[in-house]
């Protein structure tokens, strides 16, 4: 049997994975923690050693910094982004059809997503191999207010499962998401109402989040076109639904600019790609001991 060579390069690039570049997160001792307040003045990140990455779909560098104590660990981000975006699918008034409709503002996130099974090279949404990760989400209007990132598990099946929806592979295998949040109760909670209230009014009731799903503190403070979001979590939480740092070991993660959900460019929202988001870069987190 011929094959075209044109249809055996098609084939190679789809079987073999992407080459990403590996990025490693130097996590640097420290004695002070940092404050969670969005902003990097505080000691000691004008002293941690930063780390640059690009997205691709968002189209723009990451800077990355990372820091720890005894028991936790802490991450500053930023990014530029010449909008703050506050607003998550608020309800709009609409006199024609006496309701309320859901507008096109979509909120800013971060996401940071960690390998919890075996290791492997491709974390992608798109991989052609199945794997879980700890997700954490850090979302301007939905957990930002209380102060925490949502913390979830997303599983990538071989096989379809309850509550997951197919994702194509790079090389065409059909694939599963199964996108969970941790046990424990959300930051925010969604509202309808059924009267007028006002012309534009939020769709999310803000909570405290608690259990495992609230693990994670976080705060994002937008200052001239350039967001800077801090996280901090506890080394080990416990949890069985988490990631466990260990000081002596050495994880894969990556980061996304846009919420991982494997959806397509949606035109008719504020942020077109909200919801597109993949990792792309190799990343590794280490400690300096």
């Amino acid at each position: 049997m011929k094959i075209k060579l044109s249809t055996l390069i098609l084939f190679l690039l789809l079987e073999t994975p992407p080459v990403w570049a590996e990025v490693v997160v130097v996590a640097e001792k420290v004695d002070t923690p940092p404050v969670i307040d969005g902003r990097m003045s505080d000691a000691p990140w004008p002293q941690a050693r930063e780390v640059i990455v690009h997205d691709p779909i968002a189209g723009h560098n990451i800077a990355l910094r990372a820091v720890y104590t005894e028991k936790n660990i802490y991450f500053l981000v930023r990014y530029p982004d010449p909008d703050e975006s506050r607003l998550h699918k608020p309800w709009r008034w609409s006199s024609d059809t006496g309701q309320y409709e859901m507008g096109p503002e979509r909120e800013d996130v971060f996401v940071f997503k960690w390998l919890m099974s075996a290791e492997m090279a491709d974390l992608s949404i798109y991989s052609n191999e199945s794997w879980q990760a700890d997700v954490w989400y850090w979302k301007a209007n939905r957990t930002d207010p209380t102060g925490f990132a949502d913390d979830k598990i997303q599983t990538l099946l071989n096989s379809p499962f309850r509550r997951t929806f197919p994702v194509i592979s790079r090389s065409g295998r059909r694939m599963h998401l199964l996108r969970e949040g941790d046990e424990g109760r959300a930051a925010y909670t969604s509202l309808m109402h059924l009267e007028y209230i006002g012309d534009l009014i939020p769709q999310y009731d803000i909570i405290e989040p608690s259990g495992s799903r609230a693990d994670i503190r976080a705060k994002g403070g937008w200052t001239n076109g350039e967001w800077c979001i801090e996280f901090g979590r506890a080394l080990a939480t416990h949890h069985n639904d988490d990631i466990q740092f260990d000081i002596n070991g050495r994880y894969l993660f990556g980061v996304s600019r846009f919420e991982i959900a494997g959806r397509k460019p949606d035109p008719d929202i504020s942020q077109p790609l909200y919801g597109c988001g993949d990792v792309s870069a190799k990343m590794y987190l280490v400690f300096d001991r």
